[in-house]
């Protein structure tokens, strides 16, 4: 009885983990497409340059808009270059002193963004060695809509943080890229950015629009990528 008891329960045990290894194979093998994907986009979007128009908004209201002619210098960075000035936002009144105070403002805006930029340089583009590691960790679920695949990677730089990969299978491209995280504190500065991406005509997938919201400081940050010429 012994041993017939544990003869089924190894046979249990091996079905169990057959089971766990057909269900971890198309993660595995979205996963590696996702990879491929990036780095194979990643040396196309290298041949461009484009306009990168950002918009930073304090409480709704539109506080400065900017433009950076943008293109890959010869170390593989993005070199930006600042465009001409564009006009204040509509609806800016008031004097001297309050003009004054503004851009007081907007300059301490500007100083706490190099910081969320540095801390958001570090997701964008998303680096495979760290979307392997989490998943190596048990950090990575995945859902399917349609031909779309989300690949949600847990802790993938900070203890508490997701990123989450909208991954279009049939075209092998990234359609969406979402974070949130945090730069000092959870409560206090957390951060969510959303960014959506279309097609140029070659194929080759780019960072539409990008969506940065630090709910805390009632910030939001718009980027938007256009133009873009080999």
């Amino acid at each position: 009885m012994q041993l017939r008891s544990f003869l089924v329960l190894g046979a249990c045990l091996c079905a169990t983990f057959a089971g766990m290894v057909f269900a971890q194979q198309p993660t595995q093998e979205r996963l590696a497409e996702l990879k491929q994907s990036l780095a194979k986009n990643s040396q196309a979007l290298k041949q461009y340059s484009w306009v990168e128009t950002t918009q930073i908004s304090l409480k709704g209201d539109v506080k400065k808009t900017s433009q950076k002619q943008c293109s890959y210098g010869s170390d593989g960075k993005v070199q930006k270059v600042d465009m001409e000035a564009l006009p204040e936002p509509k609806g800016r009144k008031g004097g001297p002193l309050k003009k004054k105070i503004v851009a007081k403002k907007v300059e301490e805006t500007e100083e706490y963004m190099d910081r969320v930029a540095a801390m958001i340089g570090q997701y964008v583009p998303p680096d495979p060695e760290k979307l392997q590691a989490a998943a190596a960790a048990g950090n990575l679920t995945t859902q399917l809509a349609g031909s779309v695949t989300t690949l949600t990677f847990k802790d993938y730089l900070k203890k508490g943080d997701t990123v989450a990969i909208g991954f279009d299978t049939a075209a092998k491209k990234m359609k969406s890229f979402n974070v949130q995280s945090f730069l000092d504190d959870p409560k206090d500065d957390a951060i969510s950015l959303a960014v959506n991406f279309a097609s140029l005509l070659d194929g080759t997938a780019y960072p539409q629009q990008s969506t940065l919201d630090v709910k805390a400081k009632k910030l939001t940050v718009k980027v938007t990528n256009a133009g873009y010429k080999k």
